[in-house]
This record gives structure tokens, sequence and C-alpha cells, in this order.
């Protein structure tokens, strides 16, 4: 896929997410303001809606006929209508950002009907920046990202999950695998895959849009997929922006990372 309306749009979000990412860093380790919301008690803070109004503002001025659905923004019906849609977290991994750890970015993408074309990640505190767009490659650092056909295979497979996923994996998967550390940013951790330094991501049910799109790009062009618990490809802009189960990996590691949680996936 390639046309200038990409092209035009991913050099709008790499500069607005860059931007984005340095008005939330102005606010990293300077205890901003916090408070929490949901039944999750999840974090927010005073950078989070900072970073989520200049997104907002610059994005939707320059693509006022697209829809918005933002984690800090209240949700807009009307983006289900639309046929792009930016999709946009203003910090991803909150309560490390607050911490003080720097596994945390602003992850901004456009979906076109239900399919994740366009996405890029800033992540100001580690000095990275990572974009990709359907059909023309992704990037980190303008370091093109080697496709997961070209590397040598990973074995033992490097693993991110969460110890409620852990607890319920067999524990003879049938090949060698090599649990890694993962990090309060979601959308990293899946870029990580992308850029071969994890083998696979499996994510916790109750993930949402904003979590994974930008990431899902980035995945796209390295041919990687993000999958649910019946190995269908994620699609975006639902009226639910929630998720279960995910798997982000290689192709040829789907199937095998399925068969590790028959409690999980009901097999």
């Amino acid at each position: 896929m390639s046309s200038d309306w990409i092209e035009d749009d991913l050099a709008l979000l790499v500069d607005a997410a860059r931007k984005a990412g340095e008005i939330a860093h102005s606010y990293f380790g300077r205890s901003p303001e916090t408070w929490y919301k949901g039944k999750e008690r999840s974090p927010v803070s005073e950078a989070d809606m900072a970073s989520d109004r200049f997104l907002r503002d610059t994005l939707l001025a320059a693509r006022p006929s697209y829809g918005w659905l933002s984690e800090e923004s209240l949700d807009d019906p009307s983006r289900l209508a639309r046929e792009r849609v930016f999709i946009v977290d203003p910090i991803d991994g909150t309560r490390g950002f607050i911490g003080g750890k720097t596994d945390w970015c602003v992850s901004v993408a456009i979906v076109e009907n239900g399919v994740a074309v366009v996405g890029a990640l800033a992540s100001p505190a580690r000095g990275d920046i990572w974009w990709a767009s359907r059909g023309n490659g992704a990037f980190l650092n303008s370091e093109r990202l080697t496709m997961a056909a070209d590397r040598a295979p990973m074995r033992p497979l490097k693993l991110s999950m969460p110890d409620a996923l852990a607890d319920k994996a067999i524990e003879d998967p049938g090949f060698p695998v090599e649990r890694a550390p993962g990090g309060p940013s979601l959308a990293l951790r899946i870029a990580r895959v992308a850029s071969g330094d994890l083998g696979a991501v499996l994510v916790r049910p109750r993930s949402n849009e904003w979590d994974l799109a930008a990431a899902d790009v980035l995945l796209s062009e390295t041919g990687h997929c993000l999958v649910d618990e019946h190995m269908e490809r994620v699609s975006f802009n639902r009226p639910d922006p929630s998720h279960g189960f995910l798997m982000a990996a290689a192709s040829d590691d789907v199937a095998p990372l399925r068969g590790c949680f028959p409690e999980v996936l009901g097999h």
C-alpha cells in the first residue's frame, strides 16, 4: 500500500508524536499532578492531558474529517462512521512515567476501515522514535527494521508475558522459551517484537486499541502479526475498544504459542 496521503499522514504523525513526547517529557521526573480513574484505578497525570490536548488540536486541525479515539478523551461514537480515525495514547506506560522509569511513549496511529495503516511511537526518555506505514516499512531512529524472515530464528524464544498468563502455561511447549521482562508500556513491548529484541509478547485481556494500533503497523511491516485467541488479526475502531487475550509474534510462532495456553484458550 502506497499513496500520497499515507506519506503525508506519516509525516504529520511522526512530527506530532515527537512534539507531544517533548511536552510529556517536560513533566518527567518532576512529580506531575496525578489522579486515578476507573475501577482499575489507572493513573492519569497532567502530562497525559497536556500531550492529549496537543495531539487532538494538532491532528484534527490538519485532518478535520478524521475520527478520534484517545485514552484521555471522551469517546465520540461518530468515529465509527469515519473512514479514517486517529487512535492515540498520549502516554502509554503512565505508571512507569510517574515512577521515573524511561519505559513510556506517545503512541499515535491512523486506522483506515478497521486496519492500522500509519503509526508512530515517540519515546523521548530513551531518545527513540519508531514509525511505520503500510507498504513502506518500519523504522527505529531512521534505521529500517529487517523482516522477521530475514533474521536468524530466535531460539530460545524470548517471550514477554504477565504473571497471570505465565501461571497457566504448560510446562513443555515443545520448543525452548526464555521469559523476558516486559515493562510499563505495552506499545513499546510490541515494538520490540518488530525490532527483533523480543520474540513474542502475550497480552492479557483488557488491553485497548490505543495501546495497540501504532505498534501493530510496526509488526505488519516486519512480517509479524497481532492476533486474538482465534488466530485472527486484530481490527480497530470498534464500538468497544478493549480486547481479550492477544499475541504479537512472527507468523510461524503464533500457532505453537497458542498451544501453550489450553486453559486460557479452551483447547
